[in-house]
C-alpha cells in the first residue's frame, strides 16, 4: 500500500501555473530531450512544497526501445524529473545561483506503469534545505495513481 500523498492534489487549481518551462529553463541549464518539466502549479517557500508536471508524450525519443510496442516512461527519467523539482525549489527559495546535481537517491519505489500520453504530476516536500546540500522527498502521480515515491539529495553545482 503506497503512503499517504505528500500533498492534497484535489486542493490545488492544476490549470494555474507558476513557473512555465521557459521560466523553468531559466533556472535549469538542461536542454533537448533532458528538459523533464513542463510547469510548475504550486512552490510554497514556508510549507517547504512544489509541484510540477511533466506531459509524458508518446513521440518521445526514448519510446522506439523502450519497450518496442508498448512504451513505458523509464523509471531513471522519472528520478531525473524528480530532481528537477528538487532544483527548480533550491533555486527559487534560496535564490541561489546554479543548480542541484545527484548526490543521492533513496527509497526509490515505482509502484505503476507510466504509459504516454499522460500527464505526471511530481511533487516535492523538501526535507532538509541548505546552501550545500538538500534533500526533498518526492512523489508521482498519474490520474490520481503514486506511480513513484522517493527521496533525492541535491549538491550545488
Amino acid at each position: 500500500m503506497p503512503p499517504p500523498a505528500l500533498l492534497d492534489l484535489s486542493k490545488l487549481d492544476l490549470n494555474r501555473v507558476e513557473m512555465t518551462r521557459e521560466q523553468i529553463y531559466e533556472v535549469l541549464p538542461h536542454r533537448h530531450e533532458f528538459m523533464q518539466l513542463d510547469g510548475v502549479i504550486h512552490l510554497d517557500a514556508d510549507k517547504l512544497e512544489i509541484v510540477a508536471y511533466r506531459d509524458v508524450k508518446p513521440d518521445e525519443w526514448w519510446c522506439k526501445g523502450h519497450l518496442p510496442g508498448r512504451p513505458l516512461f523509464p523509471g531513471v527519467l522519472m528520478i531525473e524529473t524528480a530532481a528537477h523539482i528538487a532544483s527548480v525549489y533550491f533555486s527559487r527559495v534560496l535564490k541561489e545561483p546554479g543548480f542541484l546535481g545527484f548526490g543521492g537517491v533513496d527509497s526509490f519505489k515505482f509502484r505503476e506503469a507510466v504509459i504516454p500520453p499522460a500527464r505526471l504530476y511530481i511533487l516535492g516536500r523538501a526535507v532538509e534545505v541548505r546552501r550545500r546540500r538538500m534533500v526533498c522527498d518526492v512523489q508521482g502521480f498519474v490520474n490520481e495513481a503514486m506511480v513513484f515515491e522517493g527521496r533525492i539529495t541535491g549538491l550545488p553545482m
